[in-house]
């Protein structure tokens, strides 16, 4: 874990730690029927919430938009301790699962039970924040 400086209009600079993680999951080469269908969409995400060891509140939020090529589904549900958001282009064989947490979770795990649902090579991006 790195720390980060920042300015703080009425101090020093101070050291400040990472605040959450974000992980952005980019999946080449999925199955296409697996990615254009919402069920399997709602299935993926209460799997991931598990694997990682987190909680949903609230809906899942899932809609089918865009035009042509750009057409496809994309969800967002909030968990305890931030979001999950997922987008899916069948069209491409392509899906991105982008989970922020404030609590530490295992992203390479995430991208596992990613590649299981979805199928694909994954592409593992971890940021802190």
């Amino acid at each position: 874990m790195r720390a980060a400086t920042t300015a703080h209009p009425h101090a020093g600079a101070r050291t400040l730690a990472p605040w959450g993680m974000l992980a952005a999951i980019d999946l080449h080469g999925c199955d296409d029927q697996r990615l254009a269908d919402a069920d399997s969409i709602r299935r993926f995400v209460p799997t991931v919430i598990e694997a990682i060891g987190m909680r949903a509140h609230g809906p899942l939020a899932l809609e089918r938009f865009g035009d042509d090529e750009l057409e496809g589904w994309s969800a967002m549900q909030f968990i305890e301790t931030s979001s999950i958001t997922i987008h899916a282009d069948e069209v491409c064989s392509r899906c991105f699962v982008d989970i922020f947490s404030c609590r530490r979770f295992e992203p390479e795990l995430a991208a596992a039970i990613a590649v299981a649902h979805f199928g694909g090579t994954p592409t593992v991006t971890v940021l802190e924040r």
